[in-house]
């Protein structure tokens, strides 16, 4: 057996005993399900109420616009359920002049819909960064906000010992909007570019759907170019209750099961074993337990409940930004250093998604492990060395998530 694998077979077992806190014995599984129930946090008829509202179609007379993507949270976050992903991706373009990025005028997004033709949104011919992102799952949401920061430099400090110095997460200390000068480790986005539910809702209200609200009072610009003229309502738009309830929402989710018939197959089980021996795991974390019931999170403004505390999840992402050969070349709040970074994809819910990585490009599970390169490099020399009846075994895991 080679050294570096006798080194991710040790870590593996290491890396899931020091994942969770010492309470994660008596910490109870995390509800699961792609069943519209409420997780607990509020009760279903809350819960009903705050679909609908996820759900809601706005209009320009609701302060849609005048640039925007999508005219609905769950125009982006459906499948199966209001909550998860979709194949609806969000384009973004810059600058590399082999230094440093440029943002273009008006940012990164490049709205691809507007109230008025002469306001349409394009790639500048000289920006030579380009990329989609899919719309991430949000289901669950609650129970990633609710993991302490402890828990993630945890995981980002330990990694470099279980791959020989090769993998080495970045935790991203970024703003909460809610509270101007706090900051705490980003986890929501494909760059860890929020860290609370209601910084991420309010930013995607502004950003997506040209809805201002309180934490977000400026309106998107197209291409740069100031709106005003084509806005229609005074800002912001929503006072921000709406935004509350959907956070609220998102917070009541229930983390996407498992197809519990496949992943109690032998395969599945022995494939699980491979994802952990090759090293997958050190990156997609397993099992992570949420902070205890009554911790403030957020600046103190979120005391994490019941629902959500002292809860085992099983999302599979550390939920660091990794460099593994298939970045954007955007940067967001990481740095320069992050530019070709992306957060490790939660794998639970795989098997709901037709299209992988960040842009989509990859249409196959298989496709999509091929392309790690880079921090992953020496994790794909193990799958390669493999047997097919371990590869098989693997796959046969990842279709169970």
């Amino acid at each position: 057996m080679k050294p570096f694998n006798r080194v991710l077979q040790c870590a593996a077992l290491l890396g899931f005993l020091l994942a969770t806190p010492i309470k994660a014995s008596l910490a109870d599984e995390a509800p699961t399900g792609f069943d519209g129930l409420s997780n607990g946090f509020i009760l279903q008829g809350d819960y009903d109420h705050d679909q609908e509202l996820f759900e809601k179609r706005h209009t320009v007379a609701g302060g849609l616009g005048p640039v925007f993507n999508a005219q609905s949270c769950a125009e982006c976050h459906a499948n199966p359920v209001a909550g998860g992903g979709s194949q609806v991706s969000v384009l973004r373009a810059g600058t590399f002049d082999g230094k440093k990025f440029i943002e273009p005028p008006g940012g990164t997004v490049i709205h691809d819909r507007a109230t008025d033709a002469s306001l349409q949104s394009k790639v500048a011919d000289a920006w030579n960064v380009r990329t989609q992102r899919l719309s991430t799952n949000t289901l669950g949401g609650g129970y990633i906000e609710a993991i302490a920061d402890e828990t993630l430099l945890k995981i980002a400090k330990r990694q470099p010992q279980q791959s020989n110095g090769e993998i080495h997460g970045q935790a991203v200390m970024v703003d909460l909007i809610e509270v101007p000068g706090a900051q705490r480790v980003g986890r929501f986005g494909w760059k860890s570019q929020h860290a609370s539910l209601l910084s991420f809702n309010a930013e995607a209200f502004r950003s997506e759907m040209g809805i201002t609200n309180s934490l977000f009072p400026s309106e998107n610009t197209a291409n740069g170019r100031a709106v005003d003229e084509f806005d229609t309502m005074a800002d912001p738009e929503n006072n921000g209750w709406e935004v509350a309830l959907l956070t609220e929402f998102v917070r009541a989710t229930k983390a996407p099961p498992r197809d519990a018939a496949l992943a109690a197959g032998a395969d599945a089980v022995a494939g699980e074993q491979v994802f952990e021996q090759t090293g997958c795991g050190i990156c997609h974390t397993s099992t992570i337990t949420t902070a205890p019931v009554d911790t403030l999170v957020n600046a103190g403004t979120f005391k994490v409940p019941a629902a959500l505390g002292d809860k085992t999840i099983h999302p599979y992402s550390d939920f660091l930004l990794h460099d593994i050969g298939s970045g954007d070349g955007i940067v967001q709040n990481g740095g320069p250093s992050s530019r070709n970074k992306l957060r490790t994809a939660p794998l639970w819910g795989l098997r709901t998604r037709s299209r992988l990585l960040h842009d989509g490009s990859a249409l196959t599970v298989q496709q999509a492990v091929k392309r790690h390169q880079g921090e992953a490099a020496t994790v794909m020399e193990q799958l390669k060395a493999l047997s097919a009846v371990e590869k098989q075994q693997l796959f046969k895991f990842l279709d169970s998530l």
